[in-house]
């Protein structure tokens, strides 16, 4: 079921700006048990939603790993985006009208925060699992290590502790594109769109690898990446893009806490943190880091063919690694570092 939360107080961004108030889609799946102990909180990556039915149906559903008959299942669509919550095509209320250009950058952090209402409103008092991957997995590590003791078990995909050099120059890249289209500056809800198109084909890059493009016809290439950026067209604004890009850039748990090792250090969830092997644009070091800074924490790698995105693809050796870690003591399952 899909709803809106509205929080009708001040939220002060890390940036410093001062929100008068907010709103966040949400979508529920299943009821929260008697014991309340039956809560899974799934963040979403860049450009999806808030229902995992939809993007993750091999982990999520009826017979799935999180079967609403057994879990009370939350999922946020993140401020910034452009499915529901608070983003840059809403009209700042201090106008009348959109935001724009002008709609504020929210950090990782910033979004943990804006959850935490919408967490007290629904009475949940401890989230069982937490998982996410990429720009989600990033959401979820801030979280951890904001509320240490708010989550029983947190699984982390293909994500990091602090968002890369290297993942930076991707997403510059694609803000270039954006810029270079000559709309850009206006005032409308069309304004980038060419330029999005470009972009999220640079995005494609760094979301696959050499041998994923090996797959596709002879001459495919080019093809394939007009489509991807004619998909997201269809259901994407640039603002959002450009804006979320900016979000996660601004990913680093140890940011006022003494560096990400003090901050990995505060995790007590219990965590098994799981990488895909072919993955360029989040390595495997990335997540071996968490693993050995989470304490107690395991890692377990996954081979796929899909690069970064195999995290949403991969549904079997997922829903696998995540099942034997919450039924078997941790310490029994083997752990690669």
């Amino acid at each position: 079921m899909r709803q809106i939360f509205h929080y009708p107080h001040e939220l002060t961004l890390e940036s410093g700006a001062v929100l008068p108030g907010y709103h966040l889609t949400y979508s529920t799946y299943g009821r929260l048990n008697a014991g309340a102990d039956n809560v899974v909180w799934i963040f979403h990556a860049l450009t999806a939603n808030s229902d995992p039915v939809e993007w993750w149906p091999g982990l999520v559903g009826k017979g799935k790993l999180f079967d609403p008959a057994n879990y009370f299942i939350v999922t946020v669509n993140m401020p910034g985006s452009c499915y529901g919550s608070i983003g840059p095509l809403d009209r700042d209320p201090r106008t009348g009208k959109p935001y724009y250009h002008d709609f504020p950058v929210f950090t990782t952090r910033d979004m943990v925060r804006a959850y935490q209402p919408l967490r007290e409103w629904l009475e949940i008092r401890r989230i069982h699992v937490g998982i996410g991957g990429s720009m989600g997995g990033q959401q979820l590590l801030e979280w951890a290590v904001e509320e240490p003791g708010l989550f029983d078990y947190i699984f982390p995909i293909a994500t990091n502790a602090r968002h890369s050099p290297w993942g930076m120059a991707f997403n510059s890249a694609q803000r270039m594109a954006i810029e270079a289209d000559q709309t850009w500056k206006e005032k409308n809800e069309r304004a980038g769109l060419e330029g999005m198109r470009a972009a999220r084909a640079t995005a494609l890059l760094s979301y696959r690898n050499y041998d994923t493009y090996l797959k596709l016809e002879s001459g495919g290439a080019d093809s394939y990446q007009r489509y991807q950026g004619e998909k997201l067209v269809r259901r994407f604004n640039a603002f959002s893009y450009y804006t979320l890009s900016l979000s996660m850039d601004s990913h680093d748990v140890g940011r006022g806490r003494g560096g990400m090792e003090a901050a990995l250090s505060m995790i007590t969830a219990r965590t098994m943190v799981i990488g895909i092997e072919s993955d360029i644009l989040f390595p495997l070091p990335e997540q071996q880091y968490l693993a050995r800074l989470i304490a107690g924490s395991g890692f377990h790698p996954i081979p796929s063919l899909y690069g970064h995105d195999g995290f949403l693809l991969e549904f079997e050796p997922i829903e696998r690694l995540v099942r034997e870690f919450m039924v078997r003591r941790p310490s029994a399952l083997p752990i690669q570092r």
